[in-house]
């Protein structure tokens, strides 16, 4: 054991560091792994069975402990080699005696383990990606007609309503979801048993392996289970894309709270020090800083695998494992808060109709109104375009609407069209009665939002059955365990 001062330039400044950062993630893991490790060699008869007894006694104490310590002292270089050292201590032997490591290397046991260690925080932010979706497709039904001005490239644009949106986003987060139970699939595959690369000699058994951690396949190219990154990249990829488009709805739910049309949500605000008026919902900000570093973090994994020859190499693998476990917490926060905040979203003061009017968002409805009574859309598109120059569409009468027509050379048209030009550009309320499927018409965004409803709960069945597999693969792990114990197979 060294004091901190006596360690090693390197040892200080890398090992001690990514020791820091491992060590809490990744040693329980490890003995995990280990238990199931031991229980096939045992199976396998390539351990005596006391040796066996002792190594799986010693696991077990070391995975009852409640007070994980990680103190890096010089004595080991990583958390593999904490394990052997907690882990001869324990079985009450010498760490030259140690067969934990018989047919299995760092660089398959660091895949493995990592795997695991995605493996349940994909769940965890399943679990709250498909939260949020039916947070987001309940509220879209309950706004279906909560009628807004829908903007597009931060100018008014057209009528729509805020259940529109929120069953807009709970599609994309739907999305998310699906990228997320396949990239779980992608994790799901059991490179324990490739060894350093190139498998062994022994007559292990890698499926053993695979089924008392509950890996659903076992990996068909030893090279690629320990030098493999696709499953590292696109974890990376899905964790920065959840974010990226949380934060887009994060900045729209900021607008509708600042134009007083959603209420702010005392939970998520916070005071200012000097305007005792303010009520801030700083939550929203911080959502989208996050969306930042999960981008950089995305960014991160992409050079250093890129980095990397095709073989077993820290760049792509221990050292972008910082950026995926921090980004995978990240994402898990961020889809907490967002599914918490759409919860709580309570229309406050959504703009009248007149107020939708005035923005000009309806001035699409009247150029479809003459196209629809013959007008070419292109000179129908020019006319409109004319009139929203000259006053906003609630001061245009039917004679400057006839005039503008005929100074575009489009002919007469009978007084009804202009009429029937004029109402739909008075009415933003008539996009409720809009029948076209996935439209901003309440009963396309109720039909949207049950869609979206059934989506999200099949999905958490098919994540809570994931999760089952996991159980049970830990039941039989202790049964397993249990019958090496007693001298027998589990």
């Amino acid at each position: 054991m060294q004091s901190p001062e006596n360690l090693s330039n390197y040892w200080q400044n890398h090992l001690r560091v990514a020791f820091e950062k491992s060590a809490p993630q990744l040693y329980r893991p490890m003995l995990t792994a280990s238990l199931a490790h031991v229980v096939m060699l045992a199976e396998q008869g390539l351990l005596p069975a006391e040796r066996a007894r002792q190594l799986l006694g010693g696991l077990r104490e070391l995975l009852a402990a409640e007070d994980d310590r990680f103190v890096f002292d010089g004595s080991v270089e990583d958390v593999y080699y904490l394990v052997e050292q907690r882990l001869a201590a324990a079985a009450g032997i010498e760490k030259s005696e140690l067969d934990v490591q018989l047919a299995r290397s760092r660089n398959d046991l660091d895949a493995g383990v990592f795997r695991m260690v995605l493996r349940d925080n994909v769940l965890d932010q399943a679990r709250q990606a498909c939260a949020a979706a039916e947070a987001a497709a309940v509220q879209a039904d309950r706004c279906a007609e909560v009628l807004i001005t829908g903007f597009t490239h931060r100018r008014p644009a057209q009528p729509t309503t805020l259940g529109h949106v929120l069953a807009g986003y709970a599609e994309a987060l739907l999305s998310q979801a699906d990228e997320l139970l396949s990239v779980y699939d992608e994790l799901d595959v059991n490179p324990l048993g490739s060894c350093a690369f190139a498998g062994t000699d022994l007559p292990i058994e890698p499926a053993r392996l695979g089924e008392l951690l509950g890996f659903r396949e076992n990996f068909t190219s030893s090279y690629e289970a320990v030098a493999g990154a696709e499953h590292l990249m696109r974890t990376a990829a899905v964790q920065a894309r959840i974010l990226a488009t949380g934060a887009r709805m994060a900045r729209t739910m900021l607008d509708w709270m600042t134009f007083g049309w959603i209420a702010t949500p005392d939970a998520y605000c916070q005071g200012s020090s000097i305007m005792p008026q303010k009520k801030n919902p700083v939550v929203l900000e911080h959502m989208c800083s996050m969306a930042g570093a999960a981008a950089a973090d995305l960014a991160a994994t992409m050079n250093n695998v890129g980095a990397a020859w095709y073989e077993d190499s820290n760049n792509a693998t221990t050292d972008v494992q910082e950026h995926l476990w921090r980004a995978g917490d990240r994402s898990v926060r961020f889809l907490t808060m967002m599914g918490g905040l759409i919860e709580e979203l309570r229309p406050q003061d959504p703009p009248s109709p007149e107020q939708v009017v005035a923005t000009g968002a309806t001035t699409t409805a009247i150029a479809e109104a003459l196209a629809g009574a013959g007008i070419p859309w292109r000179g129908a598109h020019s006319v409109v375009g004319s009139l929203v120059r000259q006053a906003p569409p609630a001061e245009w009468t039917s004679s400057a609407v006839t005039a503008a027509i005929a100074e575009a050379g489009l002919g007469e048209v009978d007084d009804s069209v202009v009429e029937a030009a004029l109402a739909a550009g008075l009415k933003p309320e008539l996009v409720l009665d809009r029948p076209q499927v996935g439209g901003p018409g309440a009963a396309a965004v109720r039909r949207t939002a049950e869609l979206a409803l059934g989506r999200a709960r099949s999905l958490a069945g098919e994540f809570a059955a994931r999760r089952a597999v996991l159980s049970e693969a830990a039941a039989k792990l202790d049964a397993a365990v249990d019958g090496v114990l007693a001298g027998g197979r589990g």
